[in-house]
């Protein structure tokens, strides 16, 4: 009765929990990448994104800012920690509290909040949880405050700065047009050819054809790093060195074993009456690969693609080797390595989101060509 046709498998539920698990795993990462994007870079490094929505303790330094006011013997300054200048634009998103406070950058957190510190010489600092502050000297004070270091829960912050920063760097408009000129051409150039290609190992039958099958079958376990200097040293003799069109080769040879074999596994599996049928009518190859072949074989050719894009969108080494080092002809992979991660190492935040603004083409490319996937095998041969 379980093999009953129309009855579900007893392993339904469980493979649609696996599905839902594995595409929640792919997700974490995309979502983890998205709201840290949004956040403070100080926030970022002291607690994890899913931690964003909360408040985070911090450690500061500010400078007692108020002006000193002669009480008694001494001199006072009194004020809240919150509203000096260093340190108003951290906390102007909501209320916040001290939990400890110190003078010295190695002990920030030196004395507990609401406690009198005692620095000798008759000074002493009082600091409360609200942030109000009583610094007290029995010598006049000058000009600048003392300098108070403290830890505070800092309310959770959210700005677009990155994204402006992102965007806003020097040629990053550059950068993400030199990306579309090198991916477009490196995605098209190669289906064109292992497309023909493909067709010719499946369909056609002239000498060699099986060495050259496992030919293509061989140069897929070839290294791309091997083949990177002996391939620039070519380019330059021929005269293409480091330009546009040398790594629109330089993709389109690193991605035809691999499409000329796909494609070619795809085309074999096509309908063999339908094809002996067009040359009964006296269909040549040319209009048989046009007019059947291609139709039948475009969910294969759209997967490639979307695959071929997204490698040349990610890639660094080969846009580091093929392209030359100057601003003008940077791809966003090498302007986001070598500007933005190389000065701001630190700064996560513009990291999270110089990697998302990346993803966010070839995230668009693949839902948009993702349903020429599930098409069936002989969409568009009959009418």
């Amino acid at each position: 009765m379980d093999n009953m046709a129309g009855s579900k498998s007893s392993l339904n539920i469980a493979v649609n929990i696996s599905v839902l698990l594995m595409v929640l795993l792919w997700l974490i990462p995309t979502v983890g990448l998205f709201v840290s994007s949004f956040r403070d870079r100080d926030q970022i490094s002291a607690t994890g994104w899913w931690q964003a929505p909360f408040s985070v303790e911090l450690t500061y330094r500010t400078r007692a800012d108020a002006d000193p006011v002669e009480r008694g013997d001494g001199y006072v300054i009194e004020g809240n920690i919150f509203a000096t200048e260093e340190v108003a634009e951290s906390f102007a998103a909501g209320e916040s509290s001290i939990s400890a406070f110190g003078s010295r950058g190695n002990a920030p957190a030196e004395f507990a909040a609401g406690t009198t510190a005692d620095f000798g010489d008759g000074e002493t600092l009082l600091v409360e949880p609200d942030g109000s502050y009583v610094y007290s000297s029995p010598n006049e004070i000058g000009s600048r405050g003392p300098r108070i270091y403290f830890e505070a829960e800092t309310p959770p912050q959210f700005t677009l700065d990155n994204y402006r920063s992102v965007m806003a760097a020097d040629n990053m408009d550059q950068a993400f047009m030199n990306t579309l000129i090198v991916t477009i051409p490196a995605t098209v150039i190669p289906i064109l050819i292992a497309a023909f290609a493909a067709y010719a190992l499946a369909w056609m039958d002239f000498p060699g054809r099986g060495l050259l099958i496992a030919a293509v079958v061989g140069l897929l376990v070839v290294p791309l790093q091997l083949a990177l200097v002996p391939l620039l040293n070519l380019h330059n003799k021929i005269g293409i060195g480091q330009s546009f069109l040398g790594i629109w080769l330089a993709h389109t040879g690193f991605g035809l074993p691999l499409a000329v074999y796909l494609l070619r596994n795809y085309m074999v599996g096509l309908p063999r009456d339908i094809i002996e049928s067009a040359k009964v009518d006296g269909a040549t190859d040319f209009q048989l690969f046009t007019r059947i072949i291609l139709p039948l074989s475009f969910p294969a050719l759209a997967a490639f693609a979307i695959f071929q894009f997204l490698w040349t969108w990610n890639d660094l080494l080969v846009a580091k080797v093929f392209l030359p080092s100057d601003d003008a002809s940077k791809v966003m992979t090498v302007k986001i390595a070598d500007d933005l991660l190389g000065s701001r190492g630190g700064d996560w935040g513009i990291l999270a989101t110089a990697a998302f603004v990346s993803i966010a083409v070839p995230l668009l490319v693949f839902f948009t060509m993702q349903r020429f996937l599930v098409r069936g095998l002989l969409a568009g041969s009959v009418k």
